[in-house]
């Protein structure tokens, strides 16, 4: 053991203001050092993403056809780069399409899918982080009550079984280990201990799992000293950490929240820029000139930032003040008074679905005693948020979750996305995917209520949101399965039609058992005690009864049911109407 030569304590012990070998380096550098061909390479999701890295991918890959294997929770947005360069080989993921303004295929997916060049491995948003979380620590599995009855169980079966022990039933996923992660921080020292702000999403488990480590970019290096004081928020130790890349922006389009972290200034998510590449994935040419110029063009991360321009980056730091919603709503007639609201006929039709779901909400809320309400992205969601500000004027202590690790939030105007970053700071806990999803959705007790969009439905409930087999890619499971396995009941909206309402979806995402009303446009489903399919038993009186029945009967392509005497709704009130408007007043979900 080598000798000091000063012994005193302050010297001996004195902790070093930066620590640990020197990992910093550019983008380019850690991609060019640590990436090759055919690698299976995680990109971690918390409520940022590793878009600077995916860029990166972008540039020093195309037109080399590498063969990657991707793993996301996600692969959304920017993330579809990748594929219209040629660089996947397979998909490993829970959600694969476009998630703003509203969830939906994305052209550039569908052309891989219907080419056949690309292999889709389809999983729940639960049941992936467990898979990275069970590579994490090292064991062979992880149970689950999710997948159980789904289509996902049967094109799993290498990497998911049922176990059987007496009464007990459990789903069991083989553990995955990636070869190298790709995430964004907010911060880092020079060795690679990696601050992270909540919520956060699939965690790190990915990046634990990893063989070969995980590259990191963060908005700033920062002290080691700087680090300790931000401890309980360091998710990534140095020790694993291969490189740590300054890339201020490097989550963007995405946002980053600075929940915890006072030496950052936070910013949102960028609608404007996610909208225009979702409008380019439609042709193939247009997104080759997208991808030039945003991506090829911009030689390095540094010119990508000069390319967004000062003007668009403070735009988007103000957007992430957690009061800037009051500005976003100005120049709407939602806040102007009765006279710029249309009368209750004219409620569009997304508005009488979004109205009843929140209506249903509340009367099983109040019956059953529920305690917490899990919504999918749409107009579930707002349905979900109506219920929560009705309740919470009667003093029921009811409270919203979202996938991502939102507890208790509070969801401001403004904006529909459920992940918006306002609703952020509004929470009363913020927590990852596995906590909400596993614990709060399907643990003890189970006092929670989902309530989710469909893609297709049968009339057993059973939902497709993943595809239409050989045909179409729809999105995937997202957290639909996890709630439909776990949730002690789940409320369905869903606009009707004879492609929508199915006797027999062809793929089945999310299985039906739990499911007990559907809202629908045009009426309301539910099942009762003696029977496990949906039947009538309410209408919207948008025209006289015979007529609304009978156009609800052709639009249903299951054997229609209904009550003896269906319930004449009411349409939404100038109050419901108004509260809903607040929530989206561009009509992105409900136009």
């Amino acid at each position: 053991m080598a000798e000091s030569s000063d012994n005193s304590p302050d010297t001996f012990f004195t902790l070093p203001k930066n620590e640990g070998s020197n990992k910093v380096c550019s983008l380019s550098d850690a991609i060019r050092k640590y990436i090759r061909p055919g690698m299976i390479v995680h990109l971690g999701s918390t409520h940022a993403r590793p878009n600077g890295f995916i860029y990166e991918l972008a540039r020093q890959f195309h037109g080399k056809k590498p063969g990657f294997t991707f793993v996301s929770a996600g692969f959304i947005a920017n993330s579809v780069i990748l594929l219209h360069l040629g660089l996947v080989k397979k998909i490993i993921s829970t959600f694969c399409g476009d998630n703003y303004p509203y969830p939906g295929p994305n052209p550039v997916v569908q052309r891989a899918y219907t080419s056949g060049t690309v292999e889709f491995e389809n999983w729940s948003i639960l049941t992936l982080p467990l898979r990275l979380m069970a590579g994490a620590m090292g064991v062979p599995f992880m149970p689950t009550k999710s997948l159980i009855g789904s289509t996902m169980e049967r094109d799993n079966r290498g990497s998911f079984f049922v176990l059987h022990r007496g009464k007990d039933v459990m789903g069991m996923v083989k553990a995955l280990h990636p070869d190298i992660t790709l995430m964004h921080g907010i911060m880092g020292d020079r060795n690679g201990n990696i601050v992270l702000t909540p919520p956060y999403g699939a965690d790190v488990h990915g990046a634990l799992a990893s063989r070969r480590g995980v590259l990191v970019s963060v908005e700033k290096i920062v002290s080691t000293e700087e680090v300790r004081r931000h401890a309980h928020m360091v998710r990534i130790p140095g020790h694993i950490v291969r490189a740590v890349c300054p890339a201020p922006f490097g989550a963007h389009p995405s946002g980053l929240s600075g929940q915890g972290v006072h030496v950052f200034v936070p910013y949102a998510d960028d609608y404007e820029f996610i909208e225009e590449a979702r409008s380019a994935s439609r042709d193939p040419e247009v997104m080759d000139r997208w991808i030039k110029t945003w991506v090829l063009e911009c030689r390095t991360h540094e010119d990508y930032i000069t390319r967004l321009g000062s003007k668009r980056i403070r735009r988007l730091t103000e957007k992430a003040d957690p009061e800037s919603w009051r500005a976003d709503i100005i120049g709407f007639p939602v806040g102007h008074g009765d006279a710029n609201m249309p009368p209750e006929s004219e409620a569009r039709p997304a508005e009488r679905m979004a109205v009843m779901g929140g209506r249903r909400l509340c009367e099983k809320i109040g019956r059953e005693g529920y305690s917490t309400i899990l919504a999918g992205i749409g107009v579930s969601n707002l349905s979900a948020w109506l219920a929560h500000y009705w309740l919470k004027a009667q003093g029921n202590d009811i409270e919203l979750m979202a996938e991502t690790g939102f507890y208790g939030y509070a969801p401001r105007p403004g904006d529909p996305f459920i992940f918006n970053l306002r609703n952020v700071p509004t929470c009363k806990m913020l927590s990852s995917t596995e906590t909400i999803m596993g614990v709060l959705l399907g643990g003890e007790p189970n006092r929670c209520i989902g309530a989710i969009g469909a893609g297709q439905i049968d009339w057993h409930g059973n939902i497709n949101t993943t595809m239409i087999p050989g045909r179409l890619y729809l999105t995937g499971s997202g957290g639909g399965n996890d709630i439909c396995s776990s949730a002690a009941e789940v409320l369905v909206t869903a606009f009707q039609g004879k492609g929508r309402f199915l006797k027999k979806v062809p793929y089945i995402t999310s299985p039906g058992t739990r499911v007990k009303t559907l809202v629908s446009d045009l009426g309301v489903f539910e099942k009762n005690r003696r029977s496990d399919t949906l039947t009538l038993t309410g209408y919207f009186p948008i025209a006289p009864e015979e007529e609304a029945l009978r156009e609800i009967k052709e639009k249903c392509g299951w054997p229609f049911k209904a009550v003896r005497k269906p319930e004449r709704l009411a349409l939404p009130s100038q109050e419901e109407l108004r509260l809903l408007r607040f929530f989206d007043p561009k009509g992105l979900f409900l136009s």
